[in-house]
């Protein structure tokens, strides 16, 4: 499986790593990071297949909000599973994420034992 993970906090991609090493290790998962929206588009890249199984993104980032994002990701590559993930348990987020294509929202700090379940569902 293929993630790109999106967070303008760059201490995330060193805790996914982390919580992820042996996942990594048995070649069962690849992991890419982007720390702005901008950054992710351009890590997709303009192909009709992005080469990707999963986006993980938060939803609060300077520039490109997690939520435009989505909304570009889900137009360009409707197959694309996203996951959005927030600090905020907010009701208009999470309506917000939904409205646009979000196949999923997450509550930091992130449960990683339940991520990991719900990325074996889209194996």
């Amino acid at each position: 499986m293929k993630l790109l993970v999106v967070d303008d906090e760059q201490d995330v991609q060193l805790l996914f790593l982390q919580k992820f090493r042996k996942e990594l290790r048995a070649g069962e998962l690849e992991m890419d990071f982007a720390f702005s929206g901008e950054a992710a588009l351009e890590h997709l890249g303009q192909e009709e297949d992005p080469q990707r199984d999963l986006v993980l993104s938060d939803i609060n980032m300077p520039g490109m909000s997690g939520i435009d994002l989505l909304k570009i990701i889900k137009h360009r590559y409707p197959q694309l599973p996203v996951f959005m993930i927030t600090a905020y348990g907010d009701e208009e987020y999470y309506t917000s994420a939904m409205e646009n294509g979000a196949d999923d929202y997450i509550i930091k700090p992130i449960e990683f034992n339940q991520l990991k379940m719900k990325l074996s569902g889209i194996q």
